[in-house]
């Protein structure tokens, strides 16, 4: 697609109620899929049976009519259709950008909205998800933290952004057909969207592991990365629970700095979050840890803190993501110059790390990283208002 190609905007779905006194078995694990179909009646000597086939069909298969499952007797898929439902969130609006970016405005219980943006690149294609309606955090640089917390996600409500993204890119196998064999177009996933996954742990993890699991959806915890601000307490907990690959939102090299970018370093300061990252116990020269850093001009980009930053996290198997500022209405800060950006980097890269500049994608669509907030959110706001509430 050329640069110049317009965005488009499509309306999919015209949202509905979830039947009334009916379960989604979209977001239950295995155990939990178990216990809701001996409750609605599944025999105990067959459950266990019942279980892998449903799942397959739900996860491997996409599958959302029960009439569809074609290795279950008609009985049973009746008895079935009578308690459940396999519901994911609806798709109000789908952006474009010129660079194939695609960004979901996805509204899920209760009428609350979420963003989901999935980035095609040669060899992969990323999905960021949400794990929060809004978040609490309040990230001075980032959009998203302009959004006052609503409420967590559910499980459900987690995976099913992965399945509508694999709805949207034609990617479940075709009934009747073996399943497709070329490169994934959704392969990795990055669980930084909206909200602080480790403040959502449970519905996180649960919806990780429906995702990793390989009789389903089958992702490689090595393609699923967390992106935590710093809640220290649930790191170590992130590694034994959930296992994929971390990512820490870091963007200073002071404290003094950090408490006003990233405002819980107030209670989790950057020695804090150090001590408990290099006590990660999935910590191996094979499994880095992520280290992100937004480059903003004048505030944290000089070479000093190029410098401070690798003598802050030397001995810790990591690497650099530099990343350009993405700016929104109303942001009390400026992207950092691309040679400054690029002199950054060049200290990191020769003190032995990995200092990729992150390729800003979906800007012109509000896609990028730090831009995304629910459109109702967006639009209820005034860009003075949103300056207003995220000045230094």
């Amino acid at each position: 697609m050329s640069a110049s190609a317009p965005i488009t905007q499509d309306v999919l779905t015209i949202p509905r109620k979830m039947p009334e006194g009916l379960r989604n078995l979209v977001g239950l694990t295995r155990e939990g899929l178990k216990a809701a179909l001996l409750e609605a009646g599944t025999p105990e000597k067959q459950v266990k049976m019942r279980v892998g086939q449903i799942w397959q069909w739900i996860y491997q298969k996409g599958v959302r009519d029960f009439g569809a499952m074609t290795n279950l007797s008609k009985a049973y898929r009746d008895e079935l259709a009578a308690h459940f439902v396999i519901e994911v969130p609806e798709v109000v609006r789908r952006e474009l950008s010129a660079d194939g970016t695609r960004k979901y405005l996805v509204r899920i219980a209760g009428g609350h909205e979420v963003e989901t943006v999935y980035i095609p690149e040669a060899d992969r294609g990323t999905l960021c998800i949400s794990s929060q309606v809004g978040c609490t955090l309040t990230c001075s640089f980032c959009h998203t933290g302009t959004q006052k917390l609503v409420r967590n996600l559910t499980a459900g409500e987690i995976v099913g952004q992965i399945m509508l993204a694999r709805d949207d890119l034609g990617e479940w196998p075709e009934p009747g057909r073996a399943p497709k064999n070329e490169t994934r177009l959704l392969s990795n996933i990055v669980l930084m969207g909206m909200g602080e996954p480790l403040y959502n742990f449970e519905a996180v993890r649960d919806a990780m592991q429906i995702a990793m699991d390989g009789e389903g959806i089958s992702l490689s915890r090595r393609r699923i990365t967390l992106s935590t601000s710093g809640v220290v307490p649930e790191i170590a907990r992130a590694a034994e629970e959930i296992g994929c690959l971390l990512a820490v939102s870091f963007h200073a090299t002071t404290d003094e700095i950090r408490d006003r970018l990233v405002p819980i370093n107030r209670r989790w300061n950057i020695q804090t979050l150090l001590d408990a990252l290099r006590a990660y116990p999935r910590l191996s020269n094979s499994e880095r840890i992520t280290f992100e850093y937004v480059m903003l001009d004048g505030v944290n980009d000089s070479d000093e803190d190029a410098r401070r930053l690798v003598s802050l996290i030397r001995g810790i198997p990591a690497k650099i993501n530099l990343i350009p500022f993405n700016e929104w209405p109303g942001a009390p800060y400026r992207r950092s110059p691309w040679p400054r950006i690029e002199a950054f980097a060049d200290i990191v890269y020769k003190a032995g790390y990995a200092s990729p500049i992150r390729t800003p994608r979906g800007e012109d669509i509000m896609a990028a990283c730090g831009q995304l907030k629910s459109a109702t959110e967006r639009g209820r706001k005034s860009k003075a208002e949103i300056a207003a509430e995220t000045g230094p």
